[in-house]
């Protein structure tokens, strides 16, 4: 008999199969497979890079900062890669990229962005979901201190489970202080206090359907 990755993994690891936890948030879709893929091809990992001024398009480094500031790029990837799937999130020239994140949170917010096909989602287990039927689900944090950096990510699609999902949010692609193809939200958001606090937090998510 064949087993899933899942099951055998746990085995290895000496969890009973019993033990098992189902996914949070449903199956990830053929959509949602698609959207992973996608991800996974971004190069979030040599491009978007703090401590480079970089092309907020293709994320390519185009001279470093001479200062010892972190200068990072969050926003810039997430408006790089909902222009090339063809979704508008506010992004330069339409906003500096300074403070990018905090201001893309606000329009997020906005009229403007619910006209666009923007919603608001009330939680972590409704982004997941929306995530893994292959939409465009952003988490964003705005600082309280506007003259301060947010944070803002793509939530993944993915099979976490109810627990995992609770402790320590979805998983997310980011670009930022560290950039990471995948990682829970509160290792991606942690550098902002009160981001994510188990099962809740400031962060707050926002999804936009694809493909029509």
């Amino acid at each position: 008999m064949m087993l899933s990755r899942r099951l055998l993994l746990a085995l290895i690891a000496g969890a009973p199969a019993g033990a098992l936890a189902s996914p949070c948030c449903g199956p990830v879709t053929e959509a949602g497979a698609r959207l992973a893929v996608y991800l996974d091809s971004t190069g979030v990992d040599r491009l978007w890079l703090p401590g480079f001024k970089v092309n907020w398009e293709t994320g390519a480094a185009i001279s470093a900062w001479d200062d010892d500031k972190p200068h990072t790029h969050c926003s810039a990837f997430v408006a790089s890669i909902a222009k090339r799937l063809g979704v508008y999130v506010l992004r330069p020239p339409d906003h500096s990229a300074v403070l990018l994140a905090n201001a893309q949170m606000g329009w997020l917010r906005s009229p403007e962005a619910v006209a666009d096909g923007w919603r608001p989602l009330p939680d972590a287990t409704a982004a997941q979901t929306r995530a893994n039927l292959g939409e465009l689900v952003l988490a964003a944090f705005e600082n309280p201190d506007p003259h301060r950096p947010g944070h803002i990510a793509i939530v993944r699609p993915s099979d976490i489970d109810s627990a995992a999902l609770s402790a320590e949010g979805p998983l997310v692609i980011q670009a930022g202080g560290h950039n990471a193809f995948s990682e829970p939200l509160a290792r991606g958001f942690a550098n902002h206090r009160g981001a994510w606090i188990a099962g809740g937090g400031s962060v707050r998510f926002f999804a936009h359907r694809l493909g029509g």
